[in-house]
């Protein structure tokens, strides 16, 4: 995963290498994926095939515990399965119900999620300008309010020239995206806790963190290194800000 964070530090963020940072980014027409062709293929994107994946929601306080089957049919059979695509509202994140290519002309959605992968609907991504920012020395809690001046970053895991730029994880086909501070891999999928902050395309923001990457037992990769069960069926944690 990317080491190329957004930092918060004295109330400033500093810029990652290959993020494209951008502080108001509230936008309303369809914009143009770039590197179009090289996407379908790199993320075994689906054409007419809709995740058969499922989202709920559970109201915790001011918070939304949200659950996504993400796991696209196994580790295995993940790259020709479809991703699952959810939108933030004030009732809670809603599945949309769209297939992978339809999504890259559409703003309906605003994450986009099949296995440990997390893509926000912007940038290399997606037509729309949903963006994130990390905050490696705070907590979930410790964020009630948007920094001021804080700066939002979209996917952006390609080159000019269209060639896929990978995250530090060492897995094959893994792109460098806006949210992959929030995993690590000690050999399996570990949670770092780290907190972000989303910003959706009419300019309303969200505080999301990811709780588990397993169905169950998350805290045996976490603490011990080894693998929870059910992999791919997240439990998020978010709240307008």
């Amino acid at each position: 995963m990317s080491i190329l964070l957004m930092l918060l530090a004295c109330g400033e963020t500093e810029k990652t290498d290959t993020g494209e940072n951008i502080s108001e980014m509230m936008c309303e027409d369809v914009a143009e994926v770039e590197c179009l062709d090289d996407l379908i293929l790199d993320l075994s994107l689906q054409d007419d095939k809709v995740s058969e994946g499922e989202v709920s929601n559970e109201q915790d306080g001011d918070d939304f515990i949200t659950y996504v089957d993400a796991s696209a049919g196994g580790y295995m059979n993940a790259s020709s399965n479809p991703w699952i695509y959810i939108k933030f509202t004030p009732e809670g994140a809603e599945k949309v119900e769209i297939d992978d290519e339809s999504a890259l002309e559409s703003m309906d959605w605003d994450l986009s999620m099949r296995r440990f992968l997390l893509r926000l609907n912007g940038g290399s991504s997606g037509p729309s300008c949903v963006g994130a920012a990390t905050f490696l020395e705070s907590t979930y809690e410790s964020l009630t309010a948007v920094p001021e001046g804080l700066t939002f970053s979209v996917d952006n895991f390609y080159t000019s020239d269209c060639t896929l730029i990978n995250d530090s994880s060492g897995l094959p086909d893994s792109p460098q995206v806006a949210l992959g501070a929030w995993w690590t891999y000690p050999g399996c999928v570990a949670t770092s806790m780290y907190p972000h902050i989303i910003q959706l395309a009419d300019g309303s923001h969200i505080k999301l963190v990811v709780e588990a990457y397993y169905g169950s037992n998350q805290e045996n990769c976490n603490d011990n290194e080894a693998p929870g069960s059910d992999s791919a069926n997240f439990t998020l944690r978010w709240s307008y800000l």
